[in-house]
């Protein structure tokens, strides 16, 4: 269904259901025009922020400012974003006034995506909204990618340094690895690493009731699910047990050890659209993170799916064709790619041509018996949409689109009409001639 097959029934629910932003996307603004948000929110505890790309400025400016919003207005308590579960307790150490730069912890959640200007920006907007306050006001930073685990590494290390000093040749060889190592890189059927990391969470149990065993015991449980995610297979005939559906699971996980350990809190989750969806069009692919909340939460969960309409995002080109994997970009630059206006047969140029200036739109109207039967149709069908992750394939991204079926996947929508490359921060900044 292309914007000029969409009819005016639903055209005319479009534009008239639409939020303007007349605030602008960056933080600090007035809020007089998220204020509906309050309404639209009520009763709910998790939102997911998503992005159709992992390189665009101006959702993460959004993202920022809605965060704000949230918080501010509406008691929202803990950011948990699609990053290093291991390095996320350095991250929320520094928001809540620890030592170090904002810089420096960025860089260490080991995702080259969030080493940018705009997510420095946040950090240190959660550094300065916390000082001054009490502890139990204060907002909390949570990584909940179990990847990138040189930080858990690093604390089994003074742990077991400090009580089993004999142990500590065999986390380096046996479980070393999982500083680096990225998801389905060593697939093995018989996942010894996983059983490694198993044996290691067993022994260090045995301190729980000890404050530096506590901790332990938690860095050894992100080393499970590291351990796990490194040694499953990409491909399996039940899409339940690749690695994709495993990792979705254990951030799923990992949001909901967030409201179980405080049952006040209120939780931003940060990620891409396909990980905050609750749902998937396609059957042959695995339940997302979205969808596992929605399952446990129900309507207290809240998917936004961002969505733009031309400009250029960041990303790595690889060529079309087999590829190295994640392993092969170490040491490359994300380039800024070029892309026109979204084709008349998606979500993006439906949502332009009912309202062409950035906008939010919630979706659970349009599922109402009070929506027009059209609107209820629009947003039952499948539809096309764009979605681009850390990688793009040269030349044909262009032309890449994702069927969505958007009342199975999403809450609500924004959309920003023009998307610009986002802001890496130095030393990752190309050096120019």
């Amino acid at each position: 269904m292309s914007a000029n097959d969409l009819g005016g029934d639903v055209t005319e629910w479009l534009s008239r259901n639409a939020v303007p932003l007349s605030g602008g996307l960056t933080a600090g603004a007035p809020t007089a025009d998220l204020q509906p948000l309050k309404e639209v929110l009520d009763g709910v505890r998790i939102v997911g922020l998503g992005e159709s790309t992992h390189g665009t400025r101006e959702f993460f400016q959004l993202k920022h400012r809605l965060l704000e919003y949230l918080v501010t207005e509406l008691g929202f308590t803990t950011l948990a974003m699609e990053a290093s579960a291991s390095a996320g307790p350095a991250v929320d150490a520094y928001v809540r006034g620890g030592v170090g730069n904002a810089a420096q912890v960025l860089t260490g959640l080991g995702f080259w995506t969030w080493r940018t200007e705009e997510v420095l920006d946040t950090i240190e907007w959660m550094r300065a909204y916390n000082d001054g306050r009490p502890a139990d006001e204060q907002i909390r930073f949570v990584g909940i990618d179990p990847q990138r685990s040189g930080d858990s590494l690093a604390v089994l290390e003074a742990f077991l340094t400090s009580v089993a000093p004999e142990r500590l040749p065999a986390l380096h060889s046996a479980l070393g690895i999982l500083a680096t190592a990225y998801p389905g890189s060593r697939p093995d059927p018989q996942q010894k690493l996983m059983h490694e990391a198993v044996n290691l969470l067993e022994y260090v149990r045995g301190y729980e009731d000890t404050p530096a065993g506590a901790v332990a015991v938690r860095h050894a449980r992100i080393l499970v699910r590291a351990a796990d995610l490194v040694t499953r297979n990409g491909q399996h005939p039940d899409p339940e047990r690749t690695v994709l559906a495993a990792r979705d699971r254990y951030m799923a996980e990992a949001v909901e050890d967030i409201v179980k350990d405080d049952e006040s809190a209120k939780v931003v989750l940060w990620g891409h659209n396909s990980h905050v969806a609750t749902g998937r069009t396609t059957d042959s692919l695995p339940l997302p993170l979205g969808g596992h909340l929605r399952e446990r939460y129900g309507d207290a969960y809240y998917a936004l799916g961002l969505l733009f309409g031309e400009g250029s995002f960041r990303a790595h080109r690889v060529w079309p064709g087999p590829w190295s994997g994640v392993g092969g970009l170490t040491g490359r630059i994300a380039e800024g790619n070029p892309i026109g206006p979204a084709p008349a047969t998606t979500v993006e140029a439906q949502l332009a041509a009912a309202t062409p200036s950035d906008h939010l739109l919630n979706l659970r109207a349009a599922t109402t018996d009070d929506a027009p039967q059209a609107v209820r149709e629009w947003a039952g069908a499948t539809h096309d949409t764009r979605s681009f992750g850390a990688l793009v394939t040269r030349w044909v991204y262009r032309r890449n689109v994702t069927p969505v079926r958007l009342s199975n996947e999403y809450d609500g929508l924004a959309y920003v009409a023009v998307s610009t490359d986002s802001h890496p921060i130095a030393p990752y900044r190309p050096v120019r001639p």
